[in-house]
């Protein structure tokens, strides 16, 4: 870690942030703190955070908690809201995410994610566990979205914890400009990056952007020496089959020089996000898939192992 003060200016400057959360376990060594910025150019079907690919404010509205008071009608100023047939209806070219609605919203019903923080901000929350890096071997993680998507609040987060002594990991996306990941990349003491398939043909219909940044930034990264590990988020019909887990494994050992057993992990599919499309007002069709069976992905993993 670096051990040079940062100059205080990089405490003033501002980020889009949509959470922070404590003590995570799955976001690098030991427990960390993981702080969720805005803005992702990948449009991946399976989406976990979707609210996260908006660099704005986004809405929230949990339709089952709200208990149709009028009280989001009579405060917004942009007349968003209203109720029709007893139901609540957000015209959501109206909204701004202002969060006016919010705090009226007895039933909790509205959230605004998203918010600008500054760096120094942002750290001060990071610190609340300082001893729980310290005994743990953990530390902060920046993810997103996409860090990449700001890279000078990234990368002075990073400059400020590494001057607290607070042990720094990204997880990245890896569709940037090199100069964008190596600037993030300089600062961060442990990678976690994703490789969601390795055919550019595969990686545009379930993406909606070619992964040719992607692999060549993964390239570049492994011959920096920085620690990393490659992660490969197991979607249902899209990149859980054994041949695609395999080229991924193969572009590992054979691009990468690294041995795919103890770089690459795969990660069952997660459908906690998916109630999220309907809470921002989704109007296309949401994913609805399921977990791969635990013998499935044991199976999978032993041909990575084999590799």
């Amino acid at each position: 870690m670096i051990d040079t003060a940062p100059d205080a200016s990089l405490l003033e400057i501002p980020g889009r942030v949509f959470n922070i959360q404590r003590f995570s376990t799955h976001d690098g060594p030991g427990v960390r703190t993981t702080v969720f910025l805005k803005g992702c150019p990948l449009r991946c079907f399976w989406c976990q955070n979707p609210e996260s690919q908006s660099p704005e404010p986004a809405l929230m509205y949990r339709q089952d908690s709200c208990t149709r008071c009028g009280r989001c009608v009579r405060v917004c100023p942009n007349h968003a809201n209203r109720i029709e047939n007893g139901e609540l209806i957000i015209d959501r070219s109206r909204c701004t995410a202002c969060g006016a609605c919010v705090i009226p919203c007895l039933a909790k019903a509205r959230s605004i994610s998203g918010k600008t923080m500054r760096v120094g901000e942002v750290l001060h929350e990071v610190l609340k566990d300082r001893m729980l890096y310290q005994n743990s071997g953990g530390g902060m993680t920046v993810s997103g979205g996409a860090c990449e998507m700001q890279p000078e609040f990234t990368a002075a987060l990073m400059q400020a914890a590494h001057a607290e002594g607070i042990h720094t990991a990204a997880e990245m996306e890896g569709a940037f400009p090199w100069p964008v990941i190596e600037r993030i990349a300089r600062h961060t003491d442990y990678i976690l990056y994703d490789l969601k398939c390795i055919d550019e043909a595969q990686h545009l219909r379930g993406t909606k952007i070619s992964n040719a940044h992607i692999l060549e930034n993964a390239r570049r990264l492994v011959q920096t020496g920085k620690p990393i590990r490659f992660r490969t988020p197991l979607i249902p019909g899209f990149n859980d089959d054994p041949e695609t887990v395999e080229a991924i494994a193969h572009f590992v050992r054979d691009q990468l020089h690294l041995s795919p057993a103890a770089h690459l992990e795969l990660l069952p599919y997660n459908n906690l996000g998916e109630d999220k499309y309907r809470r921002l007002g989704f109007t296309g069709e949401a994913p609805c898939l399921e977990r791969q069976s635990e013998e499935y992905l044991k199976a999978l993993n032993a041909r990575v192992a084999a590799i």
